[in-house]
């Protein structure tokens, strides 16, 4: 028999035997975990202007001792009101696809074009949300296996020498307690998106077998908590863009966000989602495109401070 080869049809083409997988593969993309813990805030919708105005009420001054003398008039206090906006922004991208790829292509464009539109829009909110949770301005830097420093100017100014470990939980929750009265996100549980990285560090802390005192039927209910330690409740975040895996001394650190109620906002003018608009370019209807866009807003509810009763939660990350 003669000797031959497969050739090609086309210098880029399929080989001869023309086969094709019925199914289409997408490239993994790492989950969205902040936007869960962004509040949409009421109110505010199209025609409503550029951005949203978030009035709070500052808490009354604690007297030493309320008791009153008969013959004294009733001490008067200052009721204090403060505001802060949220600025809402159009966020999109697009794909642009031809008629002719939709005639000859096995799979309809339209469909995965949609898919990892969704998909990317998907990851760029979380990044966003992540991005403004980062600006709270109460930090907390590990310097040892049991014992750290906190910062309250939004700018760390201390090299963290160690990884999260337990005993930094525990400092954190009880300075929400008692120092900067921070209210729990549910019940009496603080949420703590922390890093791979950070969670490895506190899984693999020796007082580990203690978290099991913790843990109750029932109580691993969002979405890829590994567990309740000190009354917070620890998600895994695997995108090392919204929580970096290689901070402090020699990339020792894995970042993480401590946070209680009311802490960060979101504002829609309109809800982002999907489009496909055919005739793109109007050249007759040979090139369409799909894109993702919305107009939002994100912030802080109490940003630029780390006064008691108003910062809401604690960035563990380092200079």
């Amino acid at each position: 028999m003669a000797d031959w080869t497969w050739t090609y049809d086309a210098p880029s083409g399929v080989f001869k035997n023309n086969a094709l997988s019925n199914e289409l593969r997408y490239q993994s993309i790492v989950a969205s975990k902040f936007m869960d813990y962004v509040r949409t805030e009421p109110g505010f919708g199209r025609k409503r202007g550029e951005s949203i105005t978030i009035t709070r009420a500052d808490i009354l001054s604690q007297p030493a001792s309320a008791q009153l003398t008969e013959t004294d008039r009733i001490p008067v206090d200052t009721f204090a009101l403060s505001t802060t906006a949220i600025y809402v922004h159009e966020y999109g991208r697009a794909v642009t696809f031809t008629h002719f790829a939709e005639l000859l292509s096995k799979f309809d464009p339209r469909d995965p074009i949609q898919k990892v539109l969704r998909l990317q829009m998907t990851k760029a909110l979380d990044r966003l949300a992540a991005t403004t949770m980062k600006t709270v301005y109460l930090t907390y830097i590990p310097t040892s296996a049991s014992a750290g420093v906190f910062d309250e100017d939004g700018t760390p100014s201390t090299t963290a020498l160690v990884n999260i470990y337990k005993a930094h939980l525990a400092t954190i929750r009880d300075a929400f307690r008692d120092t900067y009265i921070v209210e729990p996100y549910e019940g009496d549980d603080y949420i703590g998106l922390i890093s791979t990285k950070g969670l490895r560090g506190i899984k693999n802390d020796p007082e580990l077998e203690k978290w099991a005192q913790y843990l109750r039927e029932g109580d691993v209910l969002h979405n890829s908590e590994i567990g309740k330690i000190e009354n917070i409740r620890c998600i895994e975040i695997a995108d090392t863009t919204c929580l970096s895996n290689a901070k402090g001394s020699g990339g020792v650190l894995g970042e993480g966000l401590i946070f209680g109620d009311d802490f960060c906002a979101m504002v829609e003018a309109e809800t982002p989602e999907v489009r496909v608009q055919t005739n793109y370019g109007q050249d007759h209807g040979r090139v369409n495109s799909a894109a993702w866009y919305g107009t939002l807003g994100m912030g802080l509810v109490w940003p630029q401070t780390a006064a008691a009763g108003k910062v809401k939660g604690c960035y563990i990350t380092s200079a």
